[in-house]
């Protein structure tokens, strides 16, 4: 900034000052101090339209208005001279001069963050600028979800801030609706925690919040008193038809070109300061919240900011280069944890498959032996695990302990004991061939399966090449477990696998309920409880050779499904 004396002439309020509407303040504590020795503190000011916006000093700037007009004249006045262009920096100058005069109150807060992230301020800065928490800034910003009404009756303390809060999560329809209840002197209208249980403690659904058709609806309704609305008696009744409802809007924004459609939890809100605007050619998703009273609001064109600068390095790429990999599909969410689970399972599967099939381990010996670099030597894959869960689940697989004791078997015909692994390194190659050579060809064929399959990689392409040749069936040897339900954080992924095992009937009525709710259904399906029919031999496309994902198309598509459910 440059300091300059500016005569008033040329000199009026800002519209980036945060009281540029309000009406002229009261001047009465400084104005002796200024017409005795005039304005000594700067004027923070920058060029508008041929004159300057003063942005912080307001009241210096009435002032000197009030000198001028008693005395006729005033000297020129100090002002420090702001880069023309910047309104976010202008506008947080006018907020700190305030702040540091005296609290401005939070609706005040709330108007002039509003305006900074329009100028592209970000939470992150905001706080950094004003000395408060990314959770305050929010808090300030979530009062843009009240209608203007009980902002209004807030700016004017009369409703106490946890009230604010709580309404701050009702619908615009459940604000009105306590607005009413608040102005009118006959009615009660909930405050604080009671309000809350106003909220959320029933279900009182009204029909006009139902995307299906009425008339698909058998249960009881309720008409208040005047008619103007009506409520399901039913509620479970409700859910099921609107959750059917909702799985076939997404299932037709995805139709219709939308790379990914996300179904909040019911109560869940989307925070569209938290996210980027993108259009759908760009790579935008669509986000489905759904309120506890029914109310479902469409969300389109949305990625938060993380997911866009992604897409952006994606799209540099791509430019780039003419060879493009192949991605993953989004909708197949795997976490390294859960890979990590598959690759070991698919590993242990085809080590005894190799087991059982010498003349394929032999061959896949001489594929090791003639496509490896240097010497090949013999090491056992260290199946490393990233948890102790997925260790436990190893451990515990009957292909594991098949393939243990086949070890103990394979050791007894080589003379060897628990520590074999020890005593091949002691013995010469030369001694390890004269055993070899006192056994039968079906002996020799066993143990060279036995070691082919004790070095397979686990994860390499061998084991889905081997996997694949041998048929392998993981159903006779796997079993969904805890860990494997655990380790599932995909809710697409999720709700494609309950069609698949409850059928889509029983997905689309469950789409936006919580994943613990959606997995304890699958259990049951393969289980047989809580009155679910009991699926048999159920397998999930990770675990078949070819490898099959999950949700590469709409699940009303029946022809591309991932796994069939056999008989």
């Amino acid at each position: 900034m440059q300091l300059e004396h500016i005569d008033l002439s040329k000199l009026k309020i800002s519209a980036c000052n945060m009281r540029y509407r309000d009406p002229p303040p009261d001047i009465s504590d400084i104005l002796p101090s200024i017409r005795a020795r005039g304005i000594l503190e700067p004027l923070v000011i920058r060029p508008e339209n041929g004159r300057y916006g003063v942005v912080a000093g307001r009241r210096r700037y009435f002032s000197a208005k009030a000198v001028k007009e008693e005395v006729g004249e005033i000297a020129p006045i100090p002002c420090a001279i702001m880069e023309d262009g910047d309104d976010a920096a202008a506008i947080e100058a006018s907020l700190l001069e305030n702040t540091a005069r005296r609290d401005p109150d939070p609706m005040r807060e709330y108007e002039t963050f509003v305006r900074l992230i329009k100028e592209g301020r970000t939470v992150d800065n905001i706080a950094a600028t004003f000395g408060m928490t990314g959770t305050q800034v929010k808090q300030r910003l979530a009062l843009g979800n009240l209608i203007t009404g009980i902002r209004e009756a807030y700016r004017a303390e009369e409703i106490d801030d946890e009230t604010v809060r709580h309404l701050t999560l009702a619908s615009p329809s459940q604000q009105r609706k306590w607005l009413r209840l608040f102005s009118d002197p006959d009615q009660y209208a909930p405050c604080g925690f009671q309000l809350k249980q106003w909220l959320f403690g029933g279900q009182q659904i009204a029909t006009r919040n139902a995307l299906f058709k009425l008339s698909d609806y058998t249960g009881q309704t309720i008409e208040d008193l005047f008619g103007e609305d009506s409520y399901f008696a039913d509620a479970d009744l409700f859910w099921a038809l609107q959750n059917r409802a909702i799985a076939a809007k997404r299932d037709a924004l995805l139709k219709s070109g939308w790379t990914e459609v996300e179904i909040l939890e019911v109560g869940q809100r989307f925070a569209q300061y938290e996210h980027v605007k993108v259009p759908k050619k760009k790579g935008g998703k669509v986000f489905i919240a759904v309120n506890h009273d029914g109310e479902v609001t469409i969300h389109d064109g949305w990625l938060t900011p993380k997911e866009a600068k992604k897409l952006a390095k994606a799209e540099e790429r791509e430019t780039e280069s003419s060879a493009k990999s192949p991605c993953a599909n989004p909708r197949s969410a795997m976490t390294k944890a859960l890979e990590n689970y598959l690759d070991l399972h698919r590993h242990a599967l085809v080590r005894l498959a190799l087991l059982g099939n010498p003349n394929v381990a032999f061959r896949l010996v001489v594929a090791h032996m003639a496509a490896s670099s240097g010497n090949w030597s013999v090491k056992p894959d260290p199946q490393t695990t990233r948890s102790d869960a997925i260790r436990q689940s190893i451990e515990n697989s009957p292909a594991q302990a098949g393939f243990a004791a086949e070890q103990q078997a394979v050791y007894a015909l080589l003379g060897w004991t628990d520590d074999g692994d020890e005593t091949f390194i002691r013995r010469e190659t030369a001694e390890l061939f004269e055993t070899l050579l006192t056994l039968s060809d079906a002996d020799v064929m066993r143990v060279a399966a036995f070691f082919m399959a004790r070095s397979l990689g686990a994860g390499s392409a061998s084991v889905e090449a081997a996997g694949a040749h041998l048929k392998v069936d993981a159903r006779e040897h796997w079993q969904p477990d805890d860990t494997f339900f655990d380790l599932i954080r995909d809710r697409a992924t999720l709700n494609a696998m309950l069609a698949q095992v409850a059928g889509e009937a029983v997905a689309r009525s469950n789409v936006a309920e919580k994943a613990k709710l959606q997995k304890q259904i699958i259990r049951d399906c393969l289980t047989g409880s809580n009155g679910r029919a009991k699926v048999e031999n159920w397998l999930p496309g990770w675990l078949c050779f070819p490898m099959r994902s999950f949700g590469d198309a709409p699940q009303g598509d029946a022809e591309s499904q991932d796994v069939p459910i056999a008989a």
